[in-house]
């Protein structure tokens, strides 16, 4: 869950890779997964899709147990959004879920009134402000 995810646990990114234009989403999920390597794209096991991933710079380690990093890896599944746009989160996002625009290496994000469902007021749209959740 992205509440869950800490500053120091990205602390190595260096990048994020998107495979889709974000400036369509509302939201992603976000989680940290532990992959085999700092920047090859990651293999995805859930429904859905894979919309982004993390690229770890050199210093990043390794698990000493697993040999393994952990990286962010950014998801949708079938029933968000998106796809289904009155469906089960219309005017909701998931726990995992942030804002794609608030995102960037090293900076966890954080849910807006675009991610949560809810359309900015008129007075915040004239003034193009957006406030974070």
């Amino acid at each position: 869950m992205s509440s869950l995810i800490t500053e120091d646990e990205i602390s190595h990114e260096a990048d994020i890779v998107w495979l889709e234009d974000i400036e369509r989403l509302d939201y992603v999920r976000q989680s940290l997964d532990r992959l085999a390597t700092r920047s090859a794209k990651p293999a995805y096991h859930r429904d859905g899709r894979m919309v982004g991933y993390a690229i770890l710079g050199k210093s990043a380690k390794a698990s000493h147990a697993s040999g393994t990093f952990r990286r962010r890896v950014f998801w949708l599944l079938p029933h968000d959004r998106d796809s289904q746009p009155t469906g089960l989160y219309a005017k909701s996002a998931p726990a995992e879920a942030v804002d794609p625009r608030t995102l960037e290496p090293r900076v966890r994000g954080y849910k807006t009134e675009r991610s949560e469902g809810g359309p900015p007021s008129s007075a915040m749209e004239e003034l193009g402000i957006t406030l974070p959740l």
